[in-house]
């Protein structure tokens, strides 16, 4: 199993961070298996950042073994979503980018990508307008919408599948919008698509 993420997916959130570019395709960085945080276990900020940030994401599980899968067709591949949380080591992607290295340590350390529970796809209504939402300690902190992403799904899948054999249970982080904040220890964070609750784990 392996977790594609999607950067600068939404105009908001470039604005947000300062993100002037105009980008041809879906910006696509990975994370390693062991990046995954389900069930609801805790997220414990780890020793080696002070900026830990939320980004709060529409994630989609493939379904089906896919090469070089043609965007008219990508649709077939996928079924569940759910929302999930892109934690990033701020502090250290900074640093990282500024000396020009690569900066996956603050992208794709353990227990960086949280995930809720997965539901059928044909209950959102479709995947081109699915609203979600993340609230932390009971205040919404960051909205979006699927509507408003620059590469949609079936595009990043496209893409995606260019360089990347996708197979059965393999996640794609689709990006996320403005509102992109820390998080501190004692925090209780939800994840909503609609007003479905699907995420709901502690910061520690």
């Amino acid at each position: 199993m392996k977790i594609i993420a999607v950067g600068m997916n939404y105009a908001s959130h470039n604005k947000e961070m300062q993100h002037a570019l105009k980008l041809p395709e879906p910006t696509l960085f990975m994370k390693s298996e062991s990046s995954l945080l389900k069930n609801g276990k805790p997220f414990f900020i780890p020793d080696f950042s002070s900026d830990i940030h939320y980004e709060t994401e529409i994630v989609v599980k493939i379904n089906r073994l896919g090469k070089n899968i043609a965007e008219r067709f990508a649709r077939r591949y996928y079924s569940e979503i759910t929302v999930g949380i892109d934690f990033t080591a701020r502090d250290l992607q900074k640093q990282l980018r500024n000396s020009g290295l690569p900066w996956e340590i603050s992208k794709a350390f353990d227990n960086s990508a949280a995930t809720g529970e997965f539901i059928p796809l044909e209950e959102t209504g479709g995947i081109h307008h699915i609203p979600f939402r993340l609230e932390i300690n009971g205040i919404t902190v960051q909205e979006g919408n699927t509507a408003d992403m620059l590469f949609p799904v079936d595009r990043i899948i496209a893409y995606a599948s260019r360089f990347f054999t996708l197979k059965m249970g393999d996640l794609i982080y689709t990006g996320t919008p403005q509102g992109v904040g820390p998080v501190q220890i004692g925090d209780r964070l939800q994840g909503y698509i609609g007003e479905r609750k699907l995420l709901d784990f502690n910061i520690r």
